[in-house]
């Protein structure tokens, strides 16, 4: 079997997956994407959740990525260490059977560290292939758990995790917050002046609060409030990851409405940031394991 003949990959996180075919010149034909993630499919049901992407897809070999390959997952493929580069994770490919591969994630352990990612990874290995990435770079990649990732020599280095996406979701529906956050996020005056307050204060659990605080007073707007918190969640992140002691390069890796919120407040701490599109970076990824597995 010739992967680079034609495959099916699959980017299968927690709550959603997105599966693309891809032809034997390394381009995608068809895609699709659904909200069936790993924790929607039941005990022995991945067979048949596999056997649905064949049917939408066709009957190739599949490569998956993601939550797919946790404990949680399907088949579980062990962490590699970091540093790793393509050549580590097509070393700890798991899966199956040979028609259906999954790929590991990276862990950062060293030095008593504990953090890990799965699914990332790819994007970023291929972003790095595709040229999209500098080799030596500070890589942002956002979403629920947002990535900081240092980048050396084309492979990653080290990283480090902010649970900024699922922190705003949880006030959103959960807290004492949850009636001012449900209005858009906007990139504007309301977000900045959030941005700001996280990048300068160390006290993020009271700034939360003066979400409620200054509506109550009149000093900010009820429709503004989603923005200026998410404002201020991003910039307690972008400080939290500008301690990393490197000038190199800041690329942000991921859907765009995200990535331009990011950069935005990336400019505001006075650093400069490229954008890239993490769907592209994830099928250069799958492509260049594809060919390495040859």
């Amino acid at each position: 079997m010739r992967w680079t003949d034609g495959f099916i990959a699959v980017d299968w996180g927690t709550t959603n997956r997105r599966a693309y075919l891809v032809d034997g010149s390394s381009k995608c034909t068809q895609e699709f994407e659904d909200a069936k993630g790993v924790l929607s499919v039941p005990s022995g049901g991945f067979l048949a959740a596999v056997a649905e992407i064949r049917e939408r897809l066709g009957d190739k070999p599949l490569l998956l990525a993601g939550m797919v390959g946790s404990n949680r997952g399907w088949v579980e493929a062990p962490y590699v260490a970091c540093p790793a580069g393509i050549e580590e994770l097509v070393s700890g490919l798991a899966g199956p059977s040979d028609r259906e591969v999954i790929v590991p994630g990276v862990k950062d352990d060293a030095n008593g560290r504990a953090d890990v990612m799965r699914g990332e990874e790819v994007q970023l290995l291929g972003a790095i292939a595709s040229g999209q990435v500098d080799p030596d770079a500070l890589v942002c990649h956002p979403g629920t758990h947002n990535k900081w990732v240092v980048v050396r020599n084309g492979r990653i280095e080290s990283f480090r995790t902010v649970m900024t996406g699922e922190l705003f979701s949880l006030l959103k529906a959960h807290s004492i917050l949850s009636d001012l956050l449900g209005g858009e996020v906007e990139l504007g005056d309301a977000f900045r002046e959030g941005v700001g307050v996280g990048l300068s204060s160390q006290d993020l659990p009271a700034e939360l609060f003066s979400v409620r605080a200054r509506v109550l007073l009149g000093k900010a707007s009820r429709e503004n409030a989603a923005s200026f918190a998410s404002g201020l969640l991003i910039g307690t992140d972008v400080r939290i990851g500008l301690s990393y002691p490197t000038s190199a390069q800041i690329t942000v890796m991921g859907r765009p409405d995200l990535t331009s919120l990011y950069s935005a407040a990336i400019a505001a701490a006075n650093r400069t940031a490229t954008e890239v599109d993490g769907e592209r970076c994830f099928l250069a990824g799958v492509v260049k394991i594809a060919e390495a597995m040859q």
